[in-house]
C-alpha cells in the first residue's frame, strides 16, 4: 500500500510536543444533524463541551468530535470549556492534548457522566443493560 495514495481527502493532523496527532475520523456513519442529542443504543461516551451534550460510540469519536468541533483553529476559543475543567489560556495543540489525556480516556468520559447525573440518583430508574 503505497503512503502517497491520498488524492483530495487529507487527514488533519496536528504537531504537539514532537508527537503526531491523527485527527482521522473514526469509521462510524455519522448521525444526522437532527438527530443530535439523543442517545442511541451503544453511544455511552458523551461530549461535555460547554453545553454540547452529544453523544458517541466510543472515546475516540469524542475526542475526533471535540477535537475538530470546538478546537478547531477557528473556532477554539483560547482555552479548554469542558465541564469542571480550569478554563486556562491554552496554546491550540497543548489543548489538544490536554483534551486527549484529561477529558477523552474512557475512564474520563466515564467519570464526567457519573458527575453529571442528577443528585437524586436514587430516583433514576436503572438503565436496562
Amino acid at each position: 500500500l503505497p503512503l502517497q495514495s491520498t488524492p483530495a481527502t487529507s487527514i488533519p493532523t496536528v504537531q504537539v510536543q514532537g508527537q503526531q496527532i491523527n485527527l482521522q475520523p473514526p469509521s462510524y456513519t455519522a448521525a444526522s444533524q437532527h438527530a443530535e442529542q439523543m442517545k442511541k443504543p451503544g453511544q455511552n461516551f458523551m461530549c461535555l463541551w460547554q453545553s454540547c451534550k452529544k453523544w458517541f460510540q466510543t472515546p475516540s469519536q469524542v475526542f475526533y468530535h471535540a477535537a475538530t468541533e470546538h478546537g478547531g483553529k477557528d473556532v477554539y476559543p483560547g482555552q479548554c470549556l469542558w465541564e469542571g475543567c480550569e478554563p486556562f489560556q491554552r496554546q491550540r495543540f497543548s489543548f489538544i492534548t490536554h483534551l486527549q489525556d484529561k477529558h477523552c480516556s474512557r475512564d474520563a468520559l466515564l467519570a464526567g457522566l457519573k458527575q453529571d447525573e442528577p443528585g437524586q440518583a436514587g430516583n433514576q430508574k436503572p438503565s436496562n443493560k
